[in-house]
């Protein structure tokens, strides 16, 4: 006997798949957001959130714990491909995003440390330097009604005497960023869903769905399907799926992190080469990530392994660049999945009657997350 009605129970249907007001898939920074807003502003809905893995397992907890709005490279090249009233209202979003974090959660939380960030700049790269150099000036003054300082941004060459980088010319601060516990932040709002009667169901991919006039029917991976009043897709990286047609494609970013190094030098979050590259200290440990720039191709995928290539490179830079000077063991790898497109905006629309997206987080849903997934859920209540 194969009918779907066998799967579940009728206490089970009844508690978790019935009268369902929304359903969101993902239970990311950005699908749990949204959830716990739409309870937060109407206690009568019941909220359904579907993620496929265990736990969330496309970025949110594989990041590298960044709480970022940009180095100024980065910045200089997104001016390449946005105007700059766009650029200015991509870093107004993050760092209203990240103060919503640590609002909403608490810095305590989230282990939030303000340790400023730093860009690397190598021997090789005194073009790019110069170029970044330049600009400060005039950058700061465009952040400054957005953080409320006017040196967002200086040159701190002095810092290398600290850090102890091989190869380093030249260093630029930047004062608005900082590090977070990304397991922390994730179970701290979990937790806080799930006060607010949010239904979260692990082990479960959304198949297919099928839209009605007053309702989308949901057909899931373990043989059964239930119906939703409003559907949020929330799965970032992997929305293609689900949206054929969005401009948002899986962007794979790999990540190593070694094993305790004795009197390890640097503390902070450091972006080399454009942000392509990043790492950062977890106690006496380095977690360093990136290389995508290596195989753009390659790393455009869902699927969460390793390339050996990205990851003897990731060791290149620690041996020759970061800890010049130190023995260290790799202790874990792993690879987490982004969404990118051709514009850094994240997408934050209704598709149909009853259907709704927040995904493209473009490497930054630590900091736009919160303000997005609350935006998402804005959007639906006008509707209900």
């Amino acid at each position: 006997m194969s009918d779907k009605n066998t799967f579940l129970s009728y206490w089970e249907r009844e508690t978790y798949f019935s009268h369902i007001d929304v359903a969101v898939i993902g239970s990311g920074i950005v699908g749990l957001n949204a959830a716990w807003v739409l309870k937060k502003k109407n206690p009568n809905l019941k909220i359904l959130v579907l993620e496929s893995g265990i736990i969330p397992h496309g970025a949110s907890t594989r990041n590298a714990g960044f709480a970022c709005i940009g180095s100024v490279s980065e910045i200089l090249d997104d001016l390449k491909t946005h105007t700059e009233d766009e650029t200015l209202q991509i870093i107004e979003k993050r760092w209203k995003g990240l103060q919503r974090l640590r609002k909403n959660l608490g810095d305590a939380n989230i282990g939030y440390e303000e340790s400023g960030g730093y860009e690397l700049f190598t021997d090789k790269d005194t073009l790019l330097f110069n170029q970044c150099e330049e600009q400060i000036s005039h950058l700061n003054q465009l952040l400054s009604p957005i953080i409320d300082s006017y040196n967002t941004y200086k040159i701190a060459d002095h810092k290398n005497e600290t850090f102890g980088f091989h190869q380093i010319s030249h260093i630029i601060k930047n004062r608005a960023e900082g590090l977070i516990d990304t397991g922390m932040m994730m179970q701290t709002l979990l937790k806080k869903t799930q006060l607010e009667n949010v239904c979260i169901v692990n082990g479960i991919e959304v198949e297919s769905f099928h839209e009605t006039n007053n309702d989308v029917e949901i057909i899931t991976n373990k043989g059964f399907g239930f119906k939703t009043k409003k559907l949020l897709i929330a799965t970032n990286g992997f929305a293609k799926k689900l949206i054929p047609e969005i401009d948002v494609n899986p962007a794979r970013a790999q990540v190593l992190v070694t094993s305790p190094i004795a009197g390890l030098k640097l503390k902070g979050g450091f972006h080399y080469d454009k942000g392509f590259y990043y790492f950062r200290n977890i106690g006496q440990r380095i977690l360093l990530g990136g290389g995508r720039n290596m195989d753009f191709i390659g790393e455009e995928t869902t699927e969460m392994n390793i390339k050996e290539a990205i990851q003897n490179k990731l060791e290149q830079m620690l041996r020759e660049i970061i800890i010049p000077h130190n023995e260290f063991k790799i202790d874990m790898r792993w690879s987490g999945i982004m969404g990118m497109g051709g514009k850094k905006k994240p997408i934050i629309k209704q598709l149909t009657k009853n259907m709704y997206c927040a995904v493209r987080m473009g490497g930054m849903g630590v900091a736009i997350g919160s303000l997005v997934g609350e935006e998402a859920a804005e959007l639906i209540l006008q509707d209900l």
